[in-house]
């Protein structure tokens, strides 16, 4: 079977082109998920529904910061390799790893996340599914069908991407479509049925509340960086690319800020947490308790969880053989399908990891939230700093998308990203949790550290030829490890 260990200068399927359609509903797909269904209750809960508004408008002024960062450099260089190829081209490797791992955390821990929101779907639309009593964990009973559920679903979607990204993303537009819809009639429920008296308190545990909120919010976003490793599939002007990305992010603050005011004014915010999806719940509340309204909602959230589950895959899967290639993981992780021409053994390594999930229970839900949100933002933190670097180091490099004052927008993107990590640390209100979330974040620093090592060891000198031993281009700059190996010389991204 081929891999791109034999063939290094092969780029992933180009026949498999992206239109603009299948870039928007991967990356809006991705970010509108399932935690709107199953979280909301919790946000308002936590700090009210105003409060949760203003929370989520803060967590995305961050991330439309974040976003226009992303965009110039997605437009300025649309190859898979996404923010692996950002990070180093200004940082070096070491950064570069950082980044690059922290991303694949925030990517498989939703991936997680929905294997393990999936039975919770089921479980309200059949409630005597739950059969073979196995243990409890954390206060959750784990049931063998649970399991089957979460693990059986998690295979199918590991099987749809190796099949293929075209095929993947057919399949993201249908259910993004679904879950808009599903949305839509949800809010028109509320204008006829609604009442903002249910709204009342509209604040909950003031600054704190809305802090709990807020933390939470770069996981609920996270999805518009699934662009730059699709950018590289895509059949799309690199400016389009910088165009949609941040489309797709105002897109999804408009949503998450409608689900809040809508399950807002359907449930008084003391049956919040008494609900075990809220969001259906309100759903059934405004068309006169119809329980068929709230069972129309879930099927939607089933379609937001497939959404997020598939788009991820193709994010975390792309990442992971771009580090194989490029000499950071094991070589053999780089490995193409020799029919598909997907990064199959990537896919297969982020499956291994994700079916573990459900074995843990819904209380997963919250951990992995919080920890993929932690990672995120040291992401967003390095890609920033890059992006700054970049228009130091570079400032004639081609950008295709280039925002305008980029100086300031760089400058509050770090600073947001700095002030988010703040609010992570212990001490804080909203830290993360002990020892669950910073087990979770201190074990895939340990994996990142342990496969590095193992590939430095097993590699040896010959797994990363070292700069001063690389060809070098006319102008005297060193070729990357690719363009030496291949013989084709390429400058931002265009063969010379």
């Amino acid at each position: 079977m081929e891999s791109l260990e034999d063939h290094p200068e092969k780029q992933y399927n180009k026949k498999a082109k992206l239109n603009r359609l299948d870039i928007f509903v991967l990356a809006f797909g991705a970010m509108i998920g399932w935690g709107w269904v199953v979280l909301t209750g919790e946000w308002i809960s936590a700090a009210g529904t105003l409060g949760t508004v203003i929370a989520f408008v803060i967590g995305g002024v961050l991330v439309l910061f974040v976003g226009l960062v992303y965009a110039e450099l997605a437009s300025a260089m649309p190859e898979t390799e996404g923010v692996l190829l950002f990070s180093k081209r200004a940082l070096g490797r070491n950064a570069a790893f950082v980044c690059t791992w922290a991303v694949i955390l925030g990517f498989v821990a939703v991936i997680a996340f929905e294997s393990v929101a999936l039975p919770t779907v089921v479980t309200y639309l059949f409630p005597g599914y739950l059969k073979g009593y196995l243990y409890t964990v954390a206060g959750f009973d784990i049931y063998a069908t649970w399991l089957a559920v979460g693990i059986g679903v998690a295979l199918l979607i590991t099987l749809i991407n190796i099949i293929g990204i075209k095929f993947a993303a057919f399949l993201q537009t249908v259910l993004t479509l679904i879950i808009m819809a599903t949305g839509l009639i949800l809010f028109g429920g509320t204008l006829y049925g609604g009442s903002t008296t249910n709204m009342e308190p509209l604040f909950h545990n003031g600054i704190k509340g809305i802090m709990t909120v807020l933390v939470m919010t770069p996981f609920m976003f996270l999805g518009f960086d699934v662009i730059p490793q699709a950018a590289g599939e895509a059949s799309v002007a690199p400016r389009k690319i910088g165009k949609i990305l941040v489309f797709s992010v105002i897109m999804s603050v408009s949503w998450y800020v409608l689900i809040v005011a809508c399950v807002g004014a359907a449930l008084p915010a003391d049956k919040m947490l008494a609900e075990q999806l809220p969001t259906a719940s309100a759903m059934q509340a405004v068309f006169g308790n119809n329980p068929l309204m709230g069972k129309l909602l879930v099927l939607g959230g089933i379609s937001g969880i497939v959404t997020s589950w598939n788009a991820f895959y193709i994010g975390a899967s792309r990442l992971i053989a771009s580090m194989a290639q490029e000499g950071m993981l094991p070589r053999f992780l780089c490995a193409e399908h020799s029919r598909f021409r997907t990064p199959y053994r990537a896919i297969i390594l982020i499956m291994a990891v994700t079916v573990c999930a459900p074995l843990l229970g819904r209380n997963m839900l919250v951990w992995l939230s919080d920890a993929g949100a932690f990672a995120t933002v040291v992401a967003y933190l390095i890609v920033s700093v890059s992006f700054l670097v970049l228009r130091r180091k570079e400032p004639d490099m081609p950008r295709p998308y280039s925002v305008r004052r980029w100086k300031p927008v760089g400058i509050i993107a770090v600073l947001m990203c700095v002030f988010m990590l703040a609010m992570y640390m212990p001490g804080m209100p909203s830290a993360l949790k002990w020892p669950y979330e910073w087990v979770i974040i201190g074990a895939w620093t340990l994996a990142g550290a342990v496969l590095a090592l193992v590939n430095r060891f097993s590699a040896g000198r010959n797994s990363v030829p070292k700069e001063d031993s690389m060809p070098r281009r006319a102008d005297g700059a060193h070729m990357d490890r690719r363009t030496a190996v291949s013989g084709k010389e390429t400058r931002n991204g265009t063969t010379i």
